[in-house]
């Protein structure tokens, strides 16, 4: 599911939905994008995948659950693949969970799966 997609523009926030922050991101020379995935079906990967230009071996990676940390790059673009893990005391459990993080000179794709242990910008909205 797309939990958050977002324009900065001159220090301004605006959330949009993910066609119009991808568009109106090449606006501006400050414009940055940033969309936020959890969980996300394999047609909502592939829309932020032809928005974004992110490339066929990193979107694999990111669909796929439990791949190593790392760090690839794919022409001007990064790819990394983060493990997280969060404790819950009053369970005495830890929960794991993958963010693939793309970043490009306009854009920040992450894709979660798993436990987000609260994420980026707070739980996960429905």
């Amino acid at each position: 599911m797309i939990v958050h997609s977002e324009l900065y523009c001159g220090g301004q926030r605006t959330p949009d939905t993910p066609e119009i922050v991808a568009r109106n991101r090449t606006a501006s020379d400050t414009a940055f994008a940033w969309i936020d995935l959890h969980e996300p079906s394999d047609s909502e990967l592939r829309q932020a995948q032809r928005l974004f230009g992110l490339h066929d071996l990193a979107v694999e990676d990111a669909q796929a659950p439990h791949q190593r940390p790392k760090i690839e790059r794919y022409g001007d673009a990064l790819a990394v693949v983060l493990c997280t893990l969060r404790y819950l005391d009053e369970v005495q459990e830890v929960r794991t969970g993958q963010v693939s993080v793309f970043v490009g000179h306009d854009y920040v794709v992450t894709v979660w799966s798993g436990d987000r242990g609260g994420g980026l910008r707070g739980e996960v909205h429905q």
